[in-house]
């Protein structure tokens, strides 16, 4: 490989080279050809992606391909290095000529064929690697040891670690104070010796924020909760960032140290943030053949009172054109206020009016809610509140009135790489909804399980998806128990194939028999999905539930299932899905089901 010339130099060259040559136009490129000796077909793989060569269009002009060529070396040896070869030969040759013995202002004006040959050379191995000091019990990775491979990349991450060891214990300041490598050819081995400062401990001085104009800076540093005064962590930083960032206000947050250390011992932090606009407007629709069409719109204010608080108006109106039932619509409002009482929790006021027009029974109902979600990570929280619910109705009974105090607990435990189309991990809810019943209401808890999880097999796009649901009444009859807390079976979030909630429990009422909800259920799903492109998916699928009275195995309990498959078409925001099903058990006389919506199934 020849000596290559300086950037500046490079960069001042080629532009008087454009000026030199106008715009003459390059005669059409013959070919590339790229050849590595050895036969290694993973290293061969990853300097062809390497490559700015590889795959150069016949339409670029010579000055172009005289410009990637030049570059071709610096971009395998940057690959080549960081596979542990540090005795490369690389050769360019622009119709036999070696592109970096032409000189810039020699461009030639036409190129024919371009030949890339590489030589990779041994593969070098570590020879006794140190870095040093090292914080209390700071491990470095595994492949940084004497005989292993010495890559680029497994030298760069064990100086990192050594680093960030150190800034984990405090010291904000640590960095690198002095580097030895030597590569002996004759043996193939690369030797290092890194040298780290670790400087002071150091501990968060003020909060500094850019970019913020709609919010007040007090509630700012409260909803990052940065610990000023405490000893420095990376861990309470990047917290800090993703606590400004859940609270939706901003469309970007970037936090950064201060360059100098504040006398004696306190470094600055900077958080430069973008607000996000402070409305958004969202509609949805869904569709299924008997459960019909489903419209859902909301309208967000981000920062209502200047505090960051998200205040949400969402409505929704479904079962239009239902098959079994009327219109059911819901109006509800929810005020969430970040950072209260501390940075980790939020506090949820809520106010929800329905209406529910099914099969079983007419009800309106209202809800009022005072709650608080705790975030444990970024992948578990939990909430509790206290709720009031009333509703009042008609059933083939007579007329009913629920009225109950409610203390809604529950937990979430999301572990998906994706919330829209995951494919491995696994999502889990829990819920614990002790109710306080008056009049005719009793007293009870309701118990709900949604657990889901996700294996991909092998890189071809392939998804194993499978959802457990579980559900009880304790201490509550069905007929004591608010109908808006049973439990029933059928439809696109139960057994696609089955009609929607068809399948219940029937209860005495005083000398009536009553088709309700069930006190106990139970439903579970599985499903394999493929990609086909970039966009296409199919999806084949089984859906089974089962409802009772105390127990989904009893007297007066019953089971379902229903089978399908599925087409799916990817967008920014989740994938549009299509689900045909047909029941396989329990009523077999209600056809083709379609499904269509925004999102997988689960």
């Amino acid at each position: 490989m020849g000596l290559r010339v300086s950037h500046k130099l490079w960069a001042g060259a080629a532009f008087l080279a454009v000026v030199v040559a106008g715009a003459l136009p390059g005669q059409a490129l013959d070919g590339v050809t790229f050849t590595v000796a050895g036969g290694d077909k993973t290293l061969t793989r990853d300097l062809r992606a390497a490559s700015g060569l590889v795959g150069a269009g016949k339409d670029k002009v010579a000055l172009e391909l005289f410009a990637d060529a030049r570059a071709e070396y610096g971009k395998l040896l940057s690959a080549l290095y960081a596979a542990g070869h540090y005795g490369p030969v690389i050769h360019v040759l622009i119709d036999g000529r070696e592109a970096d013995s032409i000189a810039p202002l020699d461009a030639p004006r036409a190129i024919g064929k371009v030949a890339v040959t590489v030589d990779p050379g041994p593969s070098f191995v570590l020879s006794s690697p140190q870095i040093a000091p090292l914080a209390t019990g700071q491990p470095l990775p595994s492949g940084f040891a004497a005989g292993k491979g010495a890559g680029a990349g497994v030298i760069m991450a064990a100086v990192q670690a050594g680093v960030e060891g150190w800034r984990g214990q405090g010291h904000a300041k640590a960095a690198v104070a002095d580097q030895t490598l030597t590569a002996d050819h004759a043996s193939a081995t690369l030797s290092v010796a890194v040298r780290l400062n670790p400087g002071p401990v150091l501990r968060f001085g003020d909060l500094s924020i850019n970019g913020a104009t709609r919010i007040r800076p007090d509630r700012v540093r409260k909803i990052a909760g940065l610990p000023t005064g405490h000893r420095f962590d990376p861990a309470e930083e990047a917290r800090a960032a993703q606590r400004l960032r859940r609270s939706g206000v901003f469309s970007s947050v970037t936090l950064s140290e201060d360059d100098s250390i504040t006398p004696p011992d306190l470094l600055g932090i900077t958080a430069d943030v973008v607000e996000a606009l402070p409305r958004r407007y969202t509609f949805g629709a869904e569709v299924a053949t008997n459960e019909g069409l489903r419209l859902n719109g909301s309208w967000l204010h981000r920062n209502l009172l200047g505090g960051g608080e998200r205040f949400e108006v969402t409505g929704a109106v479904s079962n239009i054109v239902a098959a079994g039932s009327g219109l059911d619509y819901t109006l509800g409002a929810t005020l969430d206020r970040p950072a209260t009482p501390d940075a980790d929790s939020t506090l949820n006021l809520s106010a929800t009016l329905g209406h529910k027009d099914d099969a079983d029974y007419t009800a309106d109902t209202l809800a009022l809610g005072l709650g608080l979600t705790h975030y444990f990570s970024d992948t578990l929280t939990a909430h509790a509140a206290v709720a009031f619910d009333v509703s009042g109705g008609h059933d083939s009974a007579g007329d009913f009135t629920y009225r109950s105090l409610q203390l809604p607990l529950g937990a979430v435990w999301d572990r998906r790489d994706s919330k829209t189309e995951a494919t491995r991990g696994y999502y889990v809810d829990l819920g614990a909804k002790p109710f306080f019943g008056f009049g005719a209401t009793e007293n009870g808890a309701r118990l709900t399980l949604d657990g889901r999880a996700y294996k991909a097999l092998g890189a071809d796009g392939a998804v194993i998806a499978g959802r457990v649901q579980g559900g009880v009444i304790l201490g509550a009859s069905a007929i004591g128990t608010p109908r808006t807390d049973l439990f029933y079976s059928g439809g696109g979030g139960t057994v696609r194939g089955q009609a929607y909630q068809s399948l219940g429990i029937s209860v005495l009422d005083g000398a009536t028999w009553v088709d309700t909800g069930g006190t106990a259920f139970m439903a579970a799903s599985i499903e394999g999905r493929l990609k086909v492109s970039a966009n296409i998916g199919l999806v084949a699928f089984v859906d089974a539930g089962a409802v009772g009275q105390g127990t989904v195995t009893g007297a007066n309990s019953d089971w379902q299932a229903g089978a399908g498959l599925g087409l799916r078409y990817g967008t920014a925001v989740g994938p549009i899905r299509l689900d045909l099903a047909v029941p396989v058990r329990g009523a077999l006389d209600s056809g083709v089901q379609i499904y269509v919506g925004l999102g997988q199934a689960f």
